[in-house]
């Protein structure tokens, strides 16, 4: 009998090409599997992981949702890749280039939706700000992420100053025990360059003003004008940021599929 055996190959990926995919792939895979820790590590800080039940009692956005999805997607995809590339496995490149294809396909469809139906955009982007003013001290990092918006967008509350009114440790309700009542957070507070010391208290007490005192003290324009204003004034960068990803992406599928011939 012959002592030779024949094994099928599938098509062969090229040198460059594997070399380059794996070292792509091997960046892709360590940031999502960076993003997942900071994700996995942020829940633990907070109890999520000894209480999975309590994922659910946030009643705003919780910001690690979007470590861990991003970092989950970015891990699979990456391993898929890392693999894929340096097996010469066509299978799990294919995998990868098909799922990038998806959502490549899906940010286009969601650029287009939002420009038809930015009136519709604009209402969720405003439920979305009240319902997260609501809960605004139920989570630190959701706390963080409207501070940091509206210190950013020098905005507060969706609309104005009067959304904190949802919240139940700002509203000017007589029954409110809190000593920020009638207030806003800090992160409202226009910002005096001669104050070294950040001070927490400076939004107590001002939306017992009239609306013109108030500009003085804090900012009275919404976020979601603010946002408005910020994408029309940046909508070159904006736009070349969303075009340079999409290039990316597609440049990625076009070099994977030239590596299956």
């Amino acid at each position: 009998m012959s002592g030779k055996h024949h094994h099928f190959k599938g098509p062969e990926v090229s040198c460059c090409v594997k070399y380059f995919l794996f070292g792509f792939n091997i960046i892709f895979w360590l940031l999502g599997a960076a993003f997942l820790a900071i994700g996995l590590w942020a829940w633990a800080e907070k109890g999520v992981l000894s209480n999975i039940s309590s994922i659910t009692d946030l009643g705003g956005f919780d910001p690690v949702w979007l470590f861990i999805v991003v970092g989950g997607v970015m891990f699979i995809l990456g391993f898929a890749g890392c693999i894929g590339a340096l097996r010469e496995n066509t299978f799990l490149l294919k995998f990868f280039s098909v799922f990038l294809g998806l959502i490549f396909f899906l940010e286009l469809t969601a650029g287009i939706l939002a420009f038809v139906f930015k009136d519709w955009i604009k209402d969720q982007l405003n439920f979305f700000i009240n319902n997260n003013v609501k809960a605004y001290r139920d989570d630190i990092d959701l706390q963080n992420l409207i501070d940091f918006a509206q210190e950013y967008w020098s905005c507060c509350g969706a609309h104005g100053p009067n959304d904190w009114n949802l919240n139940i440790y700002f509203n000017c309700t007589e029954a409110n025990p809190s000593r920020e009542r009638c207030g806003v957070p800090f992160s409202c507070c226009v910002k005096d360059p001669a104050e070294d010391v950040l001070n927490t208290q400076c939004g107590y007490d001002v939306r017992l003003k009239v609306e013109l005192d108030q500009q003085s003290f804090i900012y009275t324009k919404g976020c979601v004008g603010q946002f408005e204003k910020w994408l029309q004034d940046n909508l070159i960068v904006v736009a070349g940021v969303f075009v340079g990803i999409a290039l990316l992406q597609v440049s990625y599928i076009l070099k994977q599929l030239q590596s299956y011939h």
